[in-house]
């Protein structure tokens, strides 16, 4: 039994190493951290081995080290102690970076569209904006744009690039507004087909961008995803799905391999 009076309590050791009791019990209970002697007065007195073990506790779990593994830590040679903190360096290092990616992601969602999409994405619906585009245009191609990324990225690429020369160029500006103009059209008005013919011949100029990369033809699903994508809001706007129809079959006709539905 310890001497009277001498050593710490449970509370001052705690507040010493920076914990709290009822985590100088849990290293106990876990066997990380011998309990003292009882001294005369019934009190468990920690001197300065049970402190210095304490600490040595304290330091590795605040560095990251897993408490199951800090007792064996403890006994190891200088070598095991060494590698096991380099291994939980790199545990930690990749936690940083997933949780740093996860802060990325909740900034983005601050910020709108950057939750879905990049910036280069974003920026080409600014310009769609700032074009005069009305909202329901932009809150289309944004839809498109995050459907793609997500369904065939493999193309994702080549539409932002289509798009930033589109936008870019004065008649196809003008050529898309009047295209968008379609949806508010009867669905048999004969007008439709020249403004398919218009825009398809306007796609033909840029004819490398329409080219569909190596081997996705040949997956089973090509033809719903790319569906899903090009035919967006179809069923509401019927007017628009004519029109997109009508520009499938002038490209195909130009030797386009556009994905059937």
């Amino acid at each position: 039994m310890a001497a009277d009076g001498f050593g710490l309590t449970i509370g001052q050791a705690a507040a010493y190493v920076g914990v709290t009791i009822k985590t100088v019990r849990h290293y106990h209970r876990l066997g990380l951290v011998a309990e003292p002697e009882r001294d005369a007065s019934g009190y468990r007195r920690y001197r300065s081995d049970e402190l210095f073990r304490l600490l040595q506790v304290r330091t590795l779990a605040s560095a990251g080290v897993p408490l199951a593994e800090v007792g064996d830590l403890l006994e190891a040679d200088s070598e095991t102690f060494a590698a096991t903190l380099e291994e939980v360096h790199r545990a930690l290092t990749s936690r940083i970076e997933e949780l740093t990616a996860r802060r990325d992601r909740l900034h983005r969602l601050d910020h709108g569209d950057r939750a879905l999409l990049p910036d280069r994405a974003c920026a080409i619906l600014e310009t769609l904006a700032g074009l005069g585009f009305d909202s329901a245009y932009v809150t289309g191609q944004r839809e498109a744009l995050v459907l793609t990324r997500a369904l065939v990225p493999e193309i994702f690429d080549g539409f932002m690039t289509w798009l930033e020369q589109s936008l870019a160029d004065p008649e196809t500006v003008e050529l898309t507004r009047l295209g968008w103009e379609v949806r508010s059209w009867d669905p048999d008005d004969p007008r439709i087909e020249e403004v398919a013919r218009e825009l398809a011949g306007k796609l033909l100029t840029r004819r490398e961008l329409l080219s569909m990369p190596s081997g996705f033809e040949g997956r089973s699903d090509t033809a719903t995803r790319y569906g899903m994508v090009n035919h967006h809001m179809e069923d509401r706007v019927p007017s628009i799905a004519r029109l997109n129809a009508l520009i499938e079959a002038e490209l195909r006709a130009a030797g386009i391999a556009v994905p059937q539905r």
